[in-house]
């Protein structure tokens, strides 16, 4: 990934920009997978910081989509012991600055706009404004990287519970009002009866895997057509079906993050099917993180304290959710 230095990156100009960007990031996925390292599920307990997802330290806001996968890959490898991160005005605005030759990250900003050009064709032909994609770089900090901060931008993420019964996660599953049924020997969400079967938490040979399987079968369940209506009708085995359980993968990864549990691997075996996907298509990484950004936030508006308005702040991909900053397009 290149690092920008000392101050925010300027966006990608033309396809070509966007096909290079698509490619690095998920080379880099890919690079990691090959290794038999899973990126959304990193060695928490092997450096300084709890898990949690990755949050703009000014605005509190946390990241979504790929650069979750992005975020937390540098601070482990890294070290740092915060999850916050900043662009170069904002530790400027916040009375701070970040060290001279400190290299920052790169994260990504999607989104689609109509060009004054096209809404006057559009207008004068009767017809329908075509909307272009855009992709833009940004570089951010880690608040490690940073001098002078204020001590509320420092602070760490919360412990994680002690306990195997997590309240939080409790609550959420019984607030996002799904079918959820606890018995038999095998854990999966049933598209056409649209309910989610887990084994009792006893079965579990670590109780805590009840919560990481349970989300990662919610993060099914909210792909129903009356829900977030992804295409569920893939048959095993194929690319679209690896698609998807990338997508919930990746949604229990997150939500775990969000609850406080340290995500794990709950499909492995599908490894091979991932990197298929991941070789032949350079955006369906992006794809992936951001459905399942769609899909954690859904899920998580269903507990009390649920999302808010909020000011977008800069970088624009800092926007209004109490969890996931959105990256709001179509990749």
């Amino acid at each position: 990934m290149s690092k920008g230095r000392g101050r925010r990156a300027g966006g990608e100009a033309g396809g070509a920009g966007r096909a290079s960007l698509y490619d690095e990031v998920t080379a880099r996925i890919v690079a990691e997978l090959e290794a038999g390292r899973f990126p959304w599920v990193q060695p928490w307990d092997a450096v300084a910081t709890a898990p949690g997802l990755p949050r703009n330290a000014a605005s509190g806001r946390a990241y979504s989509g790929i650069n979750v996968l992005i975020l937390w890959g540098e601070v482990i490898a890294r070290g740092y012991a915060s999850q916050g991160w900043l662009t170069f005005r904002q530790a400027l605005d916040a009375g701070g600055c970040v060290r001279k030759g400190e290299r920052g990250v790169g994260i990504v900003y999607a989104d689609r706009f109509t060009p004054e050009a096209e809404r006057e064709r559009a207008a004068s032909e009767g017809c329908e404004a075509r909307p272009v994609a855009f992709l833009k770089r940004f570089t951010v900090f880690n608040v490690a990287q940073c001098d002078g901060l204020p001590e509320r931008l420092m602070a760490g993420s919360a412990p994680l519970p002690e306990r195997e019964v997590v309240p939080v996660a409790e609550a959420l599953i019984g607030a996002c009002g799904a079918d959820f049924r606890i018995g038999g020997a095998e854990a999966y969400y049933a598209p056409g009866a649209d309910y989610v079967r887990v084994p009792p938490q006893p079965a579990f040979r670590h109780q805590i895997d009840y919560y990481r399987t349970a989300l990662h079968e919610l993060g099914h369940w909210t792909g129903h057509a009356s829900r977030l209506a992804r295409d569920l009708s893939y048959p095993f085995g194929s690319a679209g079906y690896a698609r998807e359980e990338l997508v919930a993968e990746l949604t229990s990864a997150f939500l775990c993050s969000a609850l406080g549990i340290v995500p794990s691997v709950r499909h492995a075996d599908y490894l091979g099917s991932w990197l298929e996907v991941l070789r032949a298509d350079n955006r369906a990484i992006f794809r992936a993180a951001s459905l399942a950004s769609k899909a954690a936030d859904y899920l998580l508006a269903f507990l009390s304290d649920g999302p808010v308005p909020g000011d977008a702040a800069e970088p624009p991909t800092v926007s209004a959710s109490r969890s996931v900053v959105r990256m709001e397009a179509e990749l």
